[in-house]
C-alpha cells in the first residue's frame, strides 16, 4: 500500500461511527473553452467532503446533426491515439478537503468547433480498476460511507474547442418585444448575465446565461419587458449590450 493511500484509509477508520462520511466534489465552472491557439486546459477538482474521493473521468463528444440535435459519442472504447480529447489522469484520488488537477489535451483537427462532455464520477474503488487498491482497502472504504453509493454525486462540464482560425460576427436586433441574435461567426458566443427589463436597469427579470453555436439564430421574448441587457462574449472579447425592442 502506498503512503497516500495508507493515510487516506487511516483517516477514514478514525471517523466517529455516527458520522455519515462522504466526498463532495466541486469541479469549478460547468463550461470550459480551449481557444484556437491553445491545445490544453487544466481543470481543478476540489473535495470539500470529509472523506477521500475516488473519481473516474469520462469523455464523450457531442455531435450535432443538420437539425441541431446532439448525440453523444463515447471516447472510452476508442484507441488512445484516435481520441480527439485525452484526459490525464483518468482516475483521481482526491483527499478530504483537498484538490487534484486533471489536464485536458486536444489532439484533433481544428477546422471547425467541437464539443465534449467531461464527467467526474465518484465511485467505490474495486480491485484492478485503476486506483491501485486491494480488496481489503476497497471494503474499508465502502464501509466508511455508511449509505454507500447513494452518497456519491457526480458532475459534468461542457468543453468547447474553438477552431484554429476563430472569427466572430454576432448580430443582435429587437422588434415588437422580440430579440433576435444571429451568430454568423465560426465559434460559439456567450450571452452572459442576460436579462429582460422594463427599462434599462429597471424591472429586470433574473439573469440567465446562453450559448449560441456558430451558424445558429435564437430569439427571446416574454413578459420581462422590451429591453434586453447582456454581456456578449466573443472568445476573449467582452462587451455590454442594451437592445430595446
Amino acid at each position: 500500500m502506498n503512503r497516500n493511500m495508507y493515510c487516506a484509509l487511516l483517516a477514514l477508520l478514525m471517523l466517529p461511527a455516527t458520522v455519515s462520511a462522504a466526498p463532495e466534489l466541486n469541479i469549478g465552472g460547468l463550461y470550459d473553452y480551449i481557444d484556437g491557439g491553445k491545445s490544453t486546459l487544466l481543470k481543478r477538482v476540489r473535495n470539500s467532503g470529509d472523506t477521500t474521493a475516488f473519481v473516474k473521468v469520462s469523455v464523450a463528444e457531442l455531435v450535432y446533426d443538420d437539425k441541431g440535435e446532439a448525440r453523444e459519442v463515447s471516447l472510452e472504447s476508442m484507441p488512445l491515439d484516435e481520441r480527439g480529447l485525452v484526459v490525464s489522469p483518468a482516475r483521481l484520488i482526491v483527499p478530504a478537503r483537498g484538490i487534484q488537477s486533471v489536464r485536458l489535451l486536444y489532439r484533433g483537427k481544428r477546422s471547425k468547433e467541437r464539443y465534449f462532455r467531461v464527467r467526474f464520477i465518484p465511485v467505490l474503488p474495486e480491485v484492478n480498476d485503476g486506483f491501485a487498491v486491494n480488496e481489503a482497502e476497497a471494503e474499508a472504504y465502502a464501509d466508511s460511507l455508511k449509505a454507500g453509493v447513494n452518497l456519491l454525486a457526480g458532475y459534468g462540464s461542457l468543453l468547447f474547442v474553438r477552431p484554429a482560425d476563430s472569427h466572430y460576427q454576432t448580430a443582435a436586433s429587437a422588434q415588437a418585444g422580440t430579440l433576435t441574435v444571429v451568430n454568423e461567426g465560426n465559434s460559439t458566443v456567450v450571452l452572459d448575465h442576460f436579462r429582460q427589463c422594463q427599462a434599462p436597469g429597471e424591472g429586470c427579470a433574473p439573469a440567465t446565461k446562453h450559448h449560441l453555436l456558430p451558424g445558429r439564430t435564437r430569439q427571446f421574448s416574454g413578459p420581462g419587458g422590451p429591453v434586453f441587457q447582456f454581456e456578449l462574449h466573443e472568445g476573449q472579447g467582452h462587451k455590454s449590450l442594451v437592445v430595446e425592442g
